[in-house]
């Protein structure tokens, strides 16, 4: 999900490392510039960063971007992006590892560096790799001796079991009686009051329950003005939000919660569960469920108020397994990363196996379930920080998970992060401001895929459907959105972009029927692909043949032979890329 990009926080999980090819200008070392050391007992000359990141004593810490370690930089100004390109260690004496999409972290000379393959952390230091991790890449060996502190991971990141209890007050509902929900991700950015309420009604309409906002930053007057504008505009107009605290960042600790959700919480938009404010986190697995306890929920609780604690802790170096039995404290848990296909070089499909697993945890502890929904992922925003995750009918694909599964909440991400694509709803100008992002999201709208999406929350919400049929559209028409990529996947600048081997040049759909007796045609460059006979409920494709030049388009056919649905691209396919971005973002029509 995301590193920061003018005032919105988009997605950080980064391509590998691109040092192999950096000029020797760019690898040129600054004198403590890089990435810091990971030990939760900082050596001498160093100084602690907080979270098991240590900074030379004359560097200046520099906050954690998704999917990354805290940078060092020699002065206040952020050094993060010039770390980034060329990826060092900010002490010649340490060693730098490659650990999670290729992201740079440092260790001690006689420690391993290790990672969790799509973990949002970079990497651990350890004497030997445990269990469920990976081993990373040695990418320089450093000068320094062997050593003598104490590894991050013996700590902090893998001590997690605690004695603490779950707090004494009411449990609240269990799973059974949780009213199911869907919510949409909402990345908090710098926005308009008019915006706020814009995007109240528009979610609204849709059918989304709650936004879900995402905020790393609980002091800044960008993030509270947005918070109060989100919430004045919710209050008037019927609909819920509820505060989801990106922990990846590092800026937020769970003593600084309460005092910061005393603001919302009585607001009459604030989402409860039998009057319990809920709460929910993009990771936080890094920190042990006694610190949750003491620093967040009892607090709270002191006060007569019991949060109801749903976070996503897929950092946490057990994940998935025994999570209750690790963090008794939470009321749920969400599987933020299982909402697309893992990483990788070949095509697969999205799995479930994870969300499985955590219902079946959830169940017997009586506790609930979350699940997320996406349609895709691109960022492309530079070396360390291009990729694409599998879009191609990921969407209707996890509906279908979903109904099966039958989890007690759904979480769609997102709502407006355009810097990882996967939007559909809207996002603003000022959100953007001054990032690249506006390059491959401008003129992209995925407003279309919510033809899909108000059905699959109705059908969700009834209960008792449990197949892509059951999603049905809301009168005699069908609905329905087409989507395709304008860049081709052997466009030479392809390469560039991680898991780029994943993507196909297809022309995608996803059609909701009234009943059987339709066909649907897909066409590209003007040209008929692929003809499917459709049934009632949902319909979906992956059609191979997308070409270059315009004319990508669907219809949907009656059994006499009318034409009575289409959706019509407006963008033309290219070979190569006309400029600078190699763009691989959907181009989104919903059917009319």
């Amino acid at each position: 999900m995301r590193a920061p990009v003018s005032l919105i926080v988009v997605g950080a999980l980064s391509s590998p490392a691109l040092s192999a090819v950096l000029s020797p200008l760019q690898l040129r070392a600054v004198a403590g510039q890089g990435w810091s050391l990971q030990s939760s007992t900082c050596p001498s000359g160093t100084q602690s960063c907080g979270n098991g990141s240590c900074c030379p004593s004359t560097s200046f810490c520099q906050a954690t971007g998704n999917g990354e370690v805290t940078a060092c930089c020699p002065t206040t100004s952020n050094c993060r992006g010039s770390v980034e390109g060329a990826p060092t260690c900010a002490s010649p004496a340490w060693s730098l590892w490659t650990g999670s999409y290729g992201n740079g972290f440092c260790c001690e000379v006689g420690l391993t560096g290790a990672f969790v393959n799509g973990g949002s952390v970079a990497g651990i230091c350890v004497t030997s790799v445990p269990s469920g991790y990976s081993t990373a890449s040695l990418a320089s060996k450093g000068t320094g001796s062997p050593a003598t502190s104490v590894p991050a991971s013996s700590t902090a990141r893998t001590t997690i079991k605690s004695t603490s209890t779950k707090p004494t007050m009411s449990s609240g509902p269990t799973a059974t009686t949780v009213p199911r929900a869907v919510f949409a991700h909402y990345m908090v950015g710098s926005m308009t009051p008019d915006e706020a309420v814009k995007d109240v009604n528009d979610a609204k309409a849709v059918g989304f329950d709650a936004f879900a906002l995402n905020t790393h930053d609980i002091t800044s007057s960008w993030a509270l003005n947005a918070l109060q504008y989100l919430f004045d505009a919710a209050d008037q107009n019927g609909f819920k939000l509820f505060i989801s605290f990106d922990m990846s960042w590092r800026t937020i600790t769970p003593s600084q919660i309460p005092s910061f959700l005393l603001n919302y919480i009585s607001r009459p938009s604030y989402y409860k569960i039998s009057g319990r404010p809920f709460v929910s986190t993009y990771d936080g697995g890094f920190i042990a469920n006694s610190d949750w306890v003491s620093g967040f929920q009892q607090p709270l609780i002191s006060q007569g108020i019991n949060p109801y604690f749903v976070p996503s802790f897929g950092d946490w170096s057990g994940w998935p397994n025994n999570f209750f039995s690790s963090y008794p404290s939470a009321d749920g848990v969400f599987s933020w990363e299982s909402a697309w296909p893992d990483p990788g070089t070949t095509i697969s499909n999205v799995s479930d196996v994870v969300d499985q697993n955590l219902a079946q945890q959830a169940r017997a502890a009586q506790k609930v379930f979350m699940m997320p929904l996406s349609s895709f992922q691109f960022k492309y925003l530079g070396p360390g920080q291009d990729w694409y995750r599998i879009g191609e009918v990921n969407l209707p694909q996890r509906f279908e998970q979903i109904l099966a599964l039958k989890p007690d909440l759904v979480e769609l991400i997102t709502w407006n992060d355009a810097g990882e694509g996967h939007y559909v709803g809207n996002f603003f100008a000022e959100q953007i401001a001054g990032s690249p992002i506006g390059d491959y999201a401008n003129g992209f709208d995925h407003t279309g895929w919510q033809q899909l999406v108000t059905p699959f929350i109705k059908a969700y919400k009834s209960g008792t459907a449990t197949s892509g049929s059951q999603i049905l559209p809301p009168g005699s028409a069908p609905v329905g959105s087409l989507w395709y990529r304008t860049l081709l996947k052997s466009a030479s600048c392809s390469s560039t972009i991680q898991n780029y081997q994943q993507g196909q040049d297809t022309v995608n759909y996803a059609v909701l029927l009234p009943s059987n007796g339709y066909t649907i045609r897909v066409y590209s460059n003007n040209q008929l692909i692929g003809s499917f006979a459709g049934s009632a409920g949902l319909n979906y494709g992956a059609v191979p043949g997308l070409s270059v030049g315009g004319g990508q388009y669907i219809q949907v056919v009656n059994s006499a032979g009318s034409v009575v649905a289409s959706a019509t691209g407006t963008k033309q396919v290219a070979a190569q890329s006309s400029n600078s971005v190699c763009n691989w973002n959907y181009e989104v029509v919903g059917l009319s």
